[in-house]
């Protein structure tokens, strides 16, 4: 196989649709009972590199913001990549609601996140959306734009949970759409990764949320759409907790590798833990 970009390509490599749009609501609720629960000093605590729990809230009201159209960022600087534009405007905001009260930023959380969970509960799956990078799609269908989304506001919960000394939240029904979404970034990691067409490899999630995927070799792209068949090339077996914090950058790849069971070919083991499924 001649690793290619995606460009001009079909979507059905990505996989059957994912709709997260009921998950909206009670994630936004969940982040309010969280912060609503923290003691002062707990504010302050890191939760992501750089930011403090305040920081990541500030964050996730900037995120509903945008897509409520009620801010825009500049436009990227000359020669300035997609990614560090996004952390430079994700910084800007951070910056200027450093000062807000607790108290008035969990208010702000709350509507804004019951207004957009309401916006995306109408929104048309197979409408044309804002790109995901880390899939190789722009644009991408709104339904994994949409899950894509959901799965940020998942996981930035994660952060302020653990800062607050609590652990990943199990819940399975939001974290198996997390996982599954994740894995849509599976065709994308194996772009250069270079196998006979029909070279499948199964990726297994235990735990809570998880599930099986089976990433395909074509003629020029990898793909989620193929049905298992035969024996895979590779499988590899990750726990519920270091697959979410690998595409998340939470570990690094080879942490995760130390801990997944790989069998058969260990070339395509070691791309399948390179999987990134966010903005990096």
């Amino acid at each position: 196989m001649v690793p290619q970009p995606y460009a001009g390509t079909g979507l059905a490599r990505l996989g059957a649709p994912i709709d997260a749009r009921p998950l909206f609501e009670p994630e936004s609720a969940a982040l309010a009972a969280l912060l609503r629960g923290l003691r002062p000093a707990q504010w302050n605590e890191p939760a992501a590199p750089g930011w403090s729990v305040h920081d990541v809230a500030a964050h996730v009201l900037g995120d509903y913001s945008a897509r409520l159209g009620r801010h825009e960022p500049r436009a990227p600087a000359p020669g300035e990549t997609l990614e560090a534009f996004i952390h430079r405007a994700n910084q800007e905001w951070v910056d200027r609601h450093r000062d807000v009260e607790p108290a008035a930023l969990v208010d702000a959380l709350e509507r804004s996140g019951t207004e957009l969970a309401r916006r995306f509960a109408h929104a048309d799956p197979d409408a044309p959306s804002l790109g995901v990078s880390w899939a190789g799609v722009d644009p991408a269908p709104m339904w994994l734009d949409r899950a894509r989304e959901y799965t940020e506001y998942w996981t930035h919960r994660q952060q302020i949970r653990h800062a607050a000394g609590l652990g990943t939240d199990l819940e399975p029904r939001a974290l198996s759409v997390v996982l599954d979404t994740f894995m849509r970034a599976l065709p994308h990691t194996l772009r250069h990764t270079g196998a006979p067409v029909g070279t499948q490899v199964e990726v297994t999630v235990t735990g809570p949320g998880g599930g099986v995927w089976t990433v395909t070799a074509g003629p020029e792209l990898w793909s989620l759409a193929e049905e298992p068949g035969g024996r895979p090339a590779a499988t590899v077996e990750l726990d519920t907790e270091t697959a979410w914090r690998l595409c998340t950058r939470g570990i690094q790849p080879g942490t995760a590798l130390a801990r997944a069971r790989v069998h058969g070919d260990r070339r395509l083991g070691e791309a399948v833990c390179r999987i990134v499924s966010i903005v990096y």
